[in-house]
């Protein structure tokens, strides 16, 4: 029995080490301190051996280009602070409008200045993997976003090849209020927007609770739909090596993207 004033005294053990929890992978998400849905999204995605690892980047509760474009200035250190001793496997910056705004190219080289460890990433690019293994070029996009932030993410779609049948926000300017949107009413607004010649269709924003509805929604108009939450996923664990085919999130994940996998030498 330990007495108060002596000394500890530990045996010595060989102890048992393994690989860890997350033994498969290790994915580092930076997102938005107004975010309400993108880390719940990620918990029910995830599988088993993948370890999800989050910070947050202080954001205005107002979504504008120029709030938007403040982000870059702390995007080396949020990915600086996600598990550095671990090593995630890959990091993304998991906001859609943002990536836009500053540039994948930009947010990546910033991500590899405090990680350089890990595969950069942006929730923009997933969303473009994702649209290009299903072999899509017809597109309707439905966002919570105000129409300045619109118009950028119609050109840069536009840009990456993709044909906009049509575009519709719903002008809201917080966060908060993106994630206070009913997954029911994402339901009713892909729906809505759906085009018959549309291939796809894509609910844009990492804020939103539209993953919730996704196969509901594909079942009723018989083609794809893509969220941010779920491109940016399937995108992430595709590079991590992670070929699972997860069921209840869409007809993505379905997909190998072989062409996202590391090389050997990785």
């Amino acid at each position: 029995m330990y007495q108060s004033g002596e000394i500890v005294s530990s045996k010595t053990r060989t102890v048992e080490l393994d690989k860890g929890k997350h033994f498969r992978a290790k994915l580092g998400f930076i997102l938005m301190s107004t975010d309400l849905a993108a880390e719940s999204d990620f918990i029910e995605m995830v599988p088993d051996g993948v370890g999800i690892h989050i910070t947050r980047l202080k954001t205005d509760d107002l979504t504008t280009n120029e709030t938007l474009a403040h982000h870059i200035d702390e995007m080396a250190d949020a990915a600086s602070r996600i598990q550095p001793d671990a090593k995630p496997d890959v990091i993304c910056y998991s906001c859609t409008s943002g990536s836009i705004v500053n540039g994948e190219e930009n947010v990546m080289a910033e991500i590899t200045k405090g990680a350089p460890y890990a595969r950069p990433m942006t929730i923009a690019t997933g969303v473009v993997d994702a649209l290009r293994e299903l072999g899509v070029k017809k597109i309707v996009v439905g966002t919570p976003y105000i129409d300045e932030i619109n118009t950028a993410e119609a050109d840069f779609l536009v840009d990456k090849g993709f044909e906009i049948l049509d575009i519709q926000g719903l002008n809201l300017t917080t966060g908060l209020e993106f994630g206070y949107v009913t997954p029911d009413y994402w339901k009713k607004f892909a729906l809505e927007i759906d085009h018959p010649e549309a291939d796809a269709i894509f609910l844009s924003c990492s804020g939103i609770r539209a993953l919730e509805v996704v196969d509901e929604i594909e079942a009723i108009v018989n083609k794809p739909v893509i969220t941010s939450n779920q491109a940016q996923m399937w995108s992430c664990l595709r590079r991590a090596g992670i070929n699972d085919k997860i069921v209840g999130f869409g007809r993505i994940f379905e997909k190998l993207g072989l062409s996202l996998q590391p090389s050997k030498s990785e």
